[in-house]
């Protein structure tokens, strides 16, 4: 399940990339817009910044801006940022891999193969899934 952070920060990327080269939006626009309470947003948009996913301009027509293209940035990208890992264990993950406490042997785990399987499909989904296809559907 996607946190209410992950689901946000997804909701203020499309909102962004529907606006994609076309200026910058302060926060208060794309709060109002989304629903989203604006000091949460805030933290969103650091976080976002700190990924180099957006950026932000001070002064008049500031506000914040994509630095990657619509169907550059998928959301595998986001959940990663926000929840962590794609796998339902960490002995799967790609990026977050720690060997599980109580298995013996992961080449003959009877689990393993099955949730390598389920990530792979899951990871596939969610990368195909850019902020692009949100607007287009």
């Amino acid at each position: 399940m996607l946190s209410k952070k992950c689901k946000y920060a997804l909701k203020a990327m499309v909102c962004l990339a529907r606006n994609y080269e076309q200026g910058n939006l302060t926060t208060a626009v794309i709060a109002e817009k989304e629903n989203i309470p604006k000091k949460f947003l805030e933290q969103i948009l650091l976080e976002l910044k700190r990924w180099k996913l957006v950026n932000s301009k001070q002064g008049i027509g500031g506000g914040y801006y994509l630095l990657k293209n619509p169907n550059e940035v998928s959301l595998a990208d986001l959940y990663r940022i926000f929840d962590g890992p794609i796998s339902l264990t960490p002995c799967v993950s790609i990026n977050y891999y720690e060997k599980c406490d109580d298995c013996k042997d992961e080449t003959t785990c009877y689990l393993r193969k099955q949730l390598i399987e389920i990530r792979d499909k899951t990871r596939a989904s969610m990368m195909e899934a850019t902020l692009q296809s949100f607007i287009n559907s």
